[in-house]
């Protein structure tokens, strides 16, 4: 089996290991980037927040207006007690709803035109950590480099194989989820024109809907750890969705676009996000419960951060340091920690409703949550934030 040499391997194409990739390519650097699957593929995470555009700028990303729809905020709603609370995005970037088929497409080709090798329908087999390079075999190749980025996803090719995924319990558990189209209702047309994502709260979890350019509609039902549940599978997810008076407004006259999806492994990290001539990103570093949308940001962010240091590393010959993103890797753990500390709030029912729906009446409150909610992670004067992060809940906080 002959051996291809690059500075960088990027294993995995979503919104991680493209940034990654781009970043690393603009700074004349060769990188091969290798997906297991075929784009377009169909992929949850459909709601983006403000603070990825600067990303996505020195990505060179061109958004075309015709195939994203503008996203306004985010709407949390209790049918069951009437409450809800609005929490518009005030920011000077533009977020956008986004179907990832077209999205990660979007992100692998711009990756491509930037000099990025990308081989897809390419599993990688195994991983080879040396003193002075990286092996990579797939079913087709093997290949080396200087240096691996491991941008896999939930597969967390590195975290499996170092044994260092742990799960994080009490949050969601698996969700079950499918699109709709042509939802033309009034109720529809109007959520169409604000662009928010709405979160119902349900007993067993929460349900996510979002709205899509071309009339289309996302809707998930994600199922906490501890709920118990009589029925699984389209059964359980056509129950919620039918004993909902918004979506049964909503989807007045849709129609399903494809069968109920089902995705599990939510909520875990991966304790060993850095080593001798790697590092994780996105996913592969830890997934989060998708309530507040955080997964693409932070996903494009730890890229962005792994990517700059990896270039500058590769260019003094300095790769093979296993402390190479200690210092990133701290900035990566307050992003993810806040988030995560926000969502076990979400399902602590005693709580959500103070910190959601009291919360929204109060400027000061209102404006840290809308922060984080935009994606504003790394401020030093979000109280919000500082009071989450000092909290008795903190031991939960991934080290």
């Amino acid at each position: 089996m002959s051996e291809n040499h690059y500075d960088v391997i990027v294993i995995g194409s979503g919104p991680a290991g493209a940034t990654a990739a781009t970043l690393l390519a603009q700074q004349k650097h060769q990188v091969l980037m290798i997906e297991r699957d075929q784009h377009p593929r169909f992929h949850i995470g459909e709601s983006l927040l403000p603070l990825g555009e600067p990303i996505f700028q020195r990505l060179g990303i061109q958004w075309d207006k015709k195939h994203y729809l503008p996203k306004g905020g985010a709407e949390f709603i209790d049918e069951a007690s009437g409450q809800s609370a609005v929490f518009t995005l005030a920011s000077d970037y533009q977020p956008y709803q986004v179907e990832r088929a077209r999205f990660d497409l979007m992100m692998a080709e711009n990756a491509q035109r930037q000099g990025v090798t990308l081989h897809q329908n390419e599993a990688v087999k195994a991983i080879n950590i040396e003193d002075h390079h990286v092996q990579v075999t797939t079913g087709k190749a093997r290949y080396s480099a200087r240096y691996l980025v491991d941008a896999s996803g939930r597969s967390a090719l590195m975290g499996r194989k170092n044994g260092s995924i742990k799960r994080i319990s009490n949050l969601g558990r698996f969700a079950l989820y499918r699109h709709y189209r042509n939802v033309t209702s009034p109720s529809a047309r109007a959520l169409f024109k604000t662009g928010n994502i709405k979160i119902l709260m349900v007993d067993i979890g929460w349900i996510w809907i979002i709205p899509l350019i071309n009339h289309r509609l996302s809707v998930g039902l994600v199922v906490q750890e501890t709920a118990n549940v009589e029925c699984k599978g389209e059964n359980l997810f056509n129950q919620y969705v039918q004993n909902s008076p918004i979506l049964t407004h909503l989807l007045k006259g849709a129609e399903t676009e494809q069968a109920v999806q089902a995705e599990a492994d939510f909520s875990f990290s991966n304790h060993q996000r850095f080593g001798t001539r790697f590092a994780c990103c996105g996913d592969a570093a830890g997934f989060l419960d998708p309530v507040f949308s955080s997964g693409v940001f932070i996903a494009l962010s730890s890229a962005e951060r792994i990517a700059d240091r990896v270039s500058e590393a590769l260019k003094t010959g300095t790769e093979a340091d296993p402390l190479l993103h200690q210092q990133g890797d701290q900035d990566y753990l307050l992003g993810f920690n806040s988030m995560l500390l926000f969502v076990e709030r979400f399902y602590r029912y005693d709580l959500v409703h103070h910190l959601l729906f009291e919360a929204s009446q109060n400027h000061s409150i209102k404006d840290d949550i809308i922060g984080l909610l935009g994606g504003d992670l790394w401020t030093q004067d979000n109280q919000f934030q500082q009071m989450l992060l000092k909290s008795r809940q903190s031991k939960k906080t991934v080290a």
